[in-house]
């Protein structure tokens, strides 16, 4: 465990540099190159830190974001952030590529949050309505492509009218931005049908697109 150790005391920051051996720099430069998620993890697996250190660096920041604007509490993001990695150390030698890294492990992040939701008696993630009206049907490629607004201008009000969606309404819309997940893969992730991921994505727009001003 001491090999990931290091690893493992950054979460949302960026990792420590590192001097390394010039033929070490080179075998990360091509594993960053060449390698997808799912070898690296398989490479992890057999014993490959420097796999985990690169999967790792790919997805720290996209997690610790989804995580912070689920839960809106920075400490609470840590020791989720925290736990989900131990998580993904710990399953190690069980990961089989069966689906999308990124599926696999949103799914982790998903099940990690409906534990907190539940031991906090937080129902609305698991009652929430899929039925209810908001906005006509969007058509699917329209989906959040009107909603990349100018950060340094809108992003405070984004953020606030993120806060005020349906748990999974918000989840959905996260994964599409955070993550750039398929409706298919949030399906995945979230455990649900791919109908049931775009109407919440499509609700969550709808809704955000309101919020914002936006004419659909």
């Amino acid at each position: 465990m001491s090999d990931f150790a290091t690893v493992l005391a950054f979460p949302p920051r960026a990792l420590p540099v590192q001097h390394r051996r010039p033929a070490e720099a080179l075998h990360l430069r091509r594993m960053r190159i060449e390698a997808n998620d799912e070898e690296l993890m398989l490479r992890y697996g057999r014993g490959d830190a420097r796999a985990f250190e690169l999967l790792y660096r790919r997805h720290r920041l996209p997690l610790y974001r989804f995580l912070l604007r689920q839960l809106g509490n920075a400490a609470t993001a840590e020791e989720l952030f925290q736990d989900l990695w131990m998580r993904v150390v710990n399953s190690r030698g069980r990961y089989e590529a069966r689906a999308k890294f990124t599926s696999w492990v949103y799914a982790i992040a998903h099940n990690r949050l409906m534990d907190f939701y539940r031991g906090n008696g937080n129902a609305s993630f698991l009652s929430h309505e899929e039925s209810e009206s908001v906005l006509e049907d969007l058509p699917a490629a329209e989906i959040a492509a009107d909603l990349r607004l100018d950060r340094k201008r809108a992003v405070e009000r984004l953020l606030v009218a993120l806060g005020k969606l349906p748990d999974a309404q918000r989840e959905a819309f996260l994964l599409q931005q955070e993550s750039e997940m398929s409706i298919e893969e949030i399906a995945a992730a979230t455990g649900v049908g791919p109908e049931t991921a775009k109407s919440r994505l499509r609700y969550a727009v709808a809704k955000l697109r309101a919020s914002l001003g936006k004419k659909s």
